[in-house]
This record gives C-alpha cells, structure tokens and sequence, in this order.
C-alpha cells in the first residue's frame, strides 16, 4: 500500500515539473526564448518539490515557527520598504532593487529565526496538538531503560496500559547506540531494546508511535524526555531511579515499573507459615537464603543444614527497602520431623537447585 502511494506521489510531481515547464515555455516571461523559459520552469519546479519533501520531514512546530517568522519578517520588511524614499537614490533601478530584496531578505531571516525557535512553541496552550489534549494526557512516553529492561511488553500485553505509548527519536538513537556498540553486553542490551520495540508494534492493542519532536536546547536524554512530558502533559515510564527523582522535581508524573513490581508481590505477615527451598548459606551464622518465584529474598535461621532442600518455615518479620522486600523466617527442625518423617522428607533433585531464581535487580 505505502508502495503505491509513493508512486501516485512520484507521477504528481512529475506532471507539476512537466506543467510548469510547459506553462513558462508558452508564457515566456522577461521576453525568454521558449527553450529558455522552459528550463526555468522545470528548475522552478524542482526547486519546489525539493522544498516540498523537506517540509513533509519537519514537525508542526518547525511549520508553525517557519510560517510565522516568514510573515512577521516579510510584514517587516515591506513595511521598511514603504517607509524608504525612492526619491534619494540617483539611480533608478536601484529602488526597485531594495524594495525586492529587504521584503525577500526578512522572510528569509524570519523563517530561519521562526524554525530555530520553534521549541518555545507550547501548542497544548491553543489546543492544535492532535486537536484533543484529552489524547495526550493518556500518552505515556517510554524512556530507554524501560525498554530494555523488556517488563513493559509483558505489562502492555495483559492490557494494563492504555493510551498511546511514545518512542521520542532521540531514544530511539541511543537505543541503536546502545546497540552498535563495541561491548558485547551492551550490544545485546541495545539488541534487546530493539527486540522489546518491535515486540511492542506487533500488538494489535497496543498502540506505539514514533515521535519526531526534539528539545533542540537539552543535550541528555534524560531532561529531553522530561520536556517533552511537559510539552504533551503526560507521563513517562521508566524504572531508572534517578530519572524518577528527577522528574517529580520537575513536576512530570512518572510510571515506575520497578514500584509496580514491588506493589505485585504477595503480601506475607509475621507469624505466616510458607514453603521455601534453602539455596544456599546466609552470611549470619547458622543461616539459609531462599528466594521466591519473583526474586524475593527469604533469610531463614537455623536452616543452614538444610540448603538444597524444600522446607516449611515461620515468617518473622517483613522489611521493605528501595531495592526491594526481604522476609526473614525461623526453622523450627523438631516441629519439622513430627511433621514429616525421616522416610517422607525426600532431598530435592538436582534439577531444582538449577531451576531456582538468583534475585532479580529492581
């Protein structure tokens, strides 16, 4: 389909070219040979399409931006020209040559200006951004972490997000930095990025679109992603911690994929009896460490005699931190053996020790 239309696209600017070839070579401006005058058409109308594919690449600010510069420059300009007395220069011709080239020279000058400004332009305040500001707000820009970390297409895929989920292309280019570079783990973390993306476009309820627009006067990434959230009023998802800080500081609200995993975990209370396999030894004495199906680190006394074994422990206390929650357990052996004899209380295959999960960085 795209194919197509690039070539009805391709036949409308060859008929433009080849119109105003013929329409300069029948009309013959400033007294031209046809020859002549139809070569001027033809470069006309190549200049114009060659202006027509670079304005179809800018953003609506950059149009915006152009546009206005060029009017209020040309306003100027004009304005300066009418002001000026022909009368003053000896020659004749010379007149005529400034009040064509000042009007020419400040909408030149003003659409420079208008587009290199174009960034200070807030569109939500008018209400021209995607003509509903209701649809920006539900927009959630993903930052490159987040899409690293790959959670985000299992969170998308159950439909727990809605709205439009945005790739700004600045994290688009420091995902394909990420993946070009000359570090393998790195290589295969910006790999994976891009895996995750594609994953993302794939979905037929997800909605993921690509943004062209740049904070121009921000260099890190970071501060880019925070503008633009204050440009288009939404949130941004990321599970970077510094990031999270940083744009609470600036007011953006921010959807932290690591908070959400924390808030998911099963809710345990000191007192509750639970069934864990001891890994490996605590670096207390006479400790075992266990982990959960979701990473979660289980510290159990008296079960250092007990790694590479499934058993039932007491939970003593609960703590939360910013990395994550740990649970602390008792082994209570002689309750153990009333309630599973020495002949019922099978070792764990070798198997499950290799099945079991390291903690899992949040």
């Amino acid at each position: 389909m795209d194919h197509v239309k690039r070539n009805d696209l391709l036949l409308v600017r060859i008929a433009f070219v080849v119109l105003l070839g013929a329409a300069t070579a029948v009309l013959t401006p400033f007294s031209l040979p046809n020859w002549i005058a139809a070569l001027c058409g033809v470069g006309g109308g190549l200049l114009a399409v060659a202006l027509e594919i670079r304005l179809r690449r800018a953003g609506i600010k950059q149009l915006l931006g152009g546009a206005a510069g060029t009017l209020i420059g040309g306003l100027l300009g004009i304005l300066f020209v009418v002001l000026l007395n022909a009368s003053s220069f000896a020659d004749h011709r010379t007149a005529p040559f400034f009040q064509l080239v000042i009007p020419l020279s400040a909408g030149y000058i003003g659409l420079l200006v208008g587009i290199g400004k174009a960034e200070m332009l807030n569109l939500n305040a008018v209400g021209i951004l995607s003509g509903d500001t209701s649809s920006t707000r539900s927009m959630k820009l993903l930052d490159t972490s987040v899409i690293i970390d790959g959670r985000i297409a299992e969170i998308a895929e159950t439909g727990f997000l809605d709205g439009v989920l945005a790739v700004p292309q600045f994290v688009l280019r420091e995902l394909q930095f990420v993946a070009d570079s000359a570090d393998s783990m790195k290589r295969n973390r910006g790999r994976r990025g891009l895996d995750v993306l594609q994953r993302l476009q794939k979905m037929p309820r997800v909605d993921v679109q690509l943004l062209d627009d740049d904070v121009a006067s921000v260099r890190e990434v970071d501060l880019k992603l925070i503008e633009l959230a204050k440009i288009y009023r939404c949130k941004v998802v990321t599970n970077d911690f510094n990031l999270n800080k940083v744009a609470q500081v600036h007011g953006v609200e921010v959807l932290n994929i690591n908070e959400l995993a924390n808030a998911l975990r099963p809710v345990v209370l000191p007192g509750e009896s639970m069934r864990v396999f001891i890994l490996k030894e605590g670096k207390e004495y006479n400790q075992g460490v266990a982990y959960l199906d979701d990473g979660t680190m289980v510290v159990v006394d008296n079960a250092r005699r007990q790694i590479s074994r499934t058993i039932d422990i007491t939970v003593t206390s609960v703590l939360q931190t910013t990395a994550g929650k740990m649970i602390f357990g008792k082994f209570d052996e002689r309750a153990e053996r009333a309630n599973h004899p020495p002949q019922e209380r099978a070792a764990t295959p070798p198997a499950a020790i290799a099945s079991a999960k390291e903690p899992r960085a949040v």
